[in-house]
Order: structure tokens, then C-alpha cells, then sequence
């Protein structure tokens, strides 16, 4: 089991990590989520060794990495946010060169990156020069350079970021398969909220460098039991009756998209008796509405007020 406890990582005067406490055991995916600047990628800098933290500590098989790295970087794979491939060598000559530096037998190493060329789905393009790659191969190609030493632990930081769908869909299917077939233990790092949920057994949310709920999915989703979330669809916009929305003291979390506007409100309030009168004051046509389950970003916005990809 890798776990942090009372992290805190300083920058300056600005707390970027402040005392978390985290865990993940073999075999189970982890999903750490949280908006741009929450503290995501400075806790995965921490949790891999890459930078000590200010206080706390982090423990793998209850020693600590602080003061012994080696015990765990044999056992991590790192995919970092940022693509780390060298353009002018192709796909296997890449893997050829990272394999190298982390010491792997010729023969071993051979296999390895064959295997490993055909999880990512790379086979056919492998003797093509990186930099003629797309964003998609080129994540995944990023994920199989972590891949090589056959981690028990996996860390991925934002693998999706900037790809198209298609790319996308095929990152997270094999990144489910590395989970099912191989039992490797994964935190997952995102703002998109879809992802964590196809992906995740358990998740931690951050915000402003602080972990602010924690669970399965079904117990983060509880946290708004007594409220439901309504979408509603009118027929034109109405600047007015947004506002009448915004300001209302029994609804929260309103959220404006021109003639569809979204909100929670008490599980047991009758919101057309609400909603009906303001359409008629602001002249306004009613479409259509819908009742919907909670999902973690109506959690995320009931923690913190603001939209998760702020």
C-alpha cells in the first residue's frame, strides 16, 4: 500500500499541498479529481518522489520514500501531464531508450516492448518518427514508456488531455485492461468528471490544495441525498429570469447555458411552484424539464461553488 499522510508541500508562501491524507492498495484504481491549480499534479510529484514535501510523510509497506525512494520507484510507473518522447526517434526506438536507462535485459526488454506496442495499439506505426505522431498516439505511447518495467503501481497525471474522443475512448479501455488483467494499482488524475466515473473504485477531490471529500463513488454522490438536480429548457433565453434563478434563496447551484439552465434544490420542494410563476412574471416559455441523479460535478459544485474545469 502506498499512503500519505499529513502531506504538505510549500511553495514559497503558497501551501500548493496542505495535509492530506491518501492510500491506495494493489489492485484498485484511484481517482484524484479536482480543477486546475487544486494541488493534483504537486501531490503525484510528492506520492513519486519527485519533489520532498515541507511536512508529513509518504509510506510504502509502511517505510518511509521520504528517506528511501528506491523502494518504491522500482514498483511506479509515472505518466506525467506533460508528453516526455523524444520526436526524432520512432516508437520503438523510444521505448528501446527508456527501457536502456532503467536497466533492462536485451531480451527482456525486447519482449517487453512488443507487448507493450500492442496494448497501446502502436504495432503498425512503430518504425514512424514521433514528432509525425498525434496527440493521441502520442499519449499513449507516453503511457507505455511507463509501462516497461512492469510496474505494480501506476500514476497517470491528465493522460487525456488535449486528444481527440477516439484517442481518448482508447486510453481508458486499455488503462481498464492494465487494472482487470494485470492487477496494477492506479491513481488516476483528471477534471473530467465522465472519466473518473468509468474508471475509479474510490476517489479523493481536491481544492485549493486540500482533499475535501472522500469515498466511492456512491458515498460522494450521497453528499447531496436531500437534494435533487433539475435541468430545465426554455424556449429563449432570458437575462432576466437567469438572474431570478441566480438569486433565488431556494435554489443553489444555478447554472446558466442560454435556454438550458440546471440547478439542485431540496428533494422534497416542489420547484414548478417555483419555477412556473417566474416564467409567467418574465414572459417566458417552459420546454421542458428533467429530474436527474446526482453526478460528482453537481458534488463539486456543492463543495466548492465553482465548476470543476474553473
Amino acid at each position: 500500500m502506498i499512503e500519505a499522510v499529513n502531506l504538505t508541500k510549500t511553495f514559497k508562501n503558497t501551501k500548493a499541498v496542505e495535509n492530506i491524507n491518501l492510500y491506495i492498495e494493489q489492485g484498485e484504481i484511484v481517482g484524484l479529481l479536482g480543477p486546475n491549480g487544486a494541488g493534483k499534479s504537486t501531490t503525484i510529484a510528492l506520492i513519486s518522489t519527485l519533489i520532498e514535501p515541507t511536512a508529513g510523510e509518504v509510506l510504502f509497506q509502511q517505510q518511509s520514500i521520504i528517506d528511501n525512494p528506491k523502494l518504491l520507484r522500482n514498483k511506479l510507473g509515472v505518466v506525467p501531464q506533460e508528453i516526455a518522447l523524444y520526436g526524432d526517434l520512432t516508437a520503438r526506438e523510444n521505448l528501446q531508450f527508456f527501457g536502456t536507462i532503467q536497466k533492462i535485459g536485451k531480451g527482456e526488454l525486447k519482449e517487453r516492448i512488443d507487448t507493450i506496442l500492442q496494448q497501446i495499439g502502436l504495432e503498425d506505426d512503430k518504425k514512424k518518427l514521433v514528432k509525425y505522431y498525434s496527440g493521441g498516439m502520442r499519449r499513449r505511447l507516453n503511457i507505455g514508456v511507463a509501462l516497461l518495467h512492469k510496474p505494480a503501481y501506476l500514476i497517470l497525471d491528465e493522460p487525456t488531455v488535449g486528444i481527440d474522443p477516439q484517442s481518448r475512448s482508447y486510453i481508458l479501455q486499455a488503462i481498464k485492461r492494465l487494472n482487470q488483467e494485470e492487477n496494477t494499482a492506479i491513481i488516476y488524475t483528471s477534471h473530467y468528471m465522465e472519466e473518473v466515473e468509468f474508471l475509479c473504485d474510490r476517489l479523493y477531490i481536491m481544492d485549493r490544495g486540500k482533499i475535501i471529500a472522500t469515498g466511492t463513488k456512491e458515498e460522494i454522490k450521497a453528499i447531496l441525498a436531500s437534494e435533487k438536480t433539475v435541468e430545465i429548457k426554455l424556449q429563449k433565453h432570458s437575462k432576466a429570469f437567469a438572474e431570478a434563478l441566480l438569486t433565488h434563496a431556494m435554489l443553489a447551484n444555478v447554472q446558466i447555458a442560454e435556454a438550458q439552465m440546471t440547478f439542485t434544490v431540496d428533494k422534497n420542494l416542489d420547484f414548478l411552484a417555483i419555477i412556473l410563476p417566474l416564467c409567467e412574471l418574465h414572459q417566458i416559455v417552459l420546454k421542458g424539464f428533467q429530474v436527474k441523479e446526482p453526478t460528482l460535478e453537481d458534488v463539486f459544485l456543492h463543495l466548492t461553488g465553482r465548476a470543476l474545469r474553473d
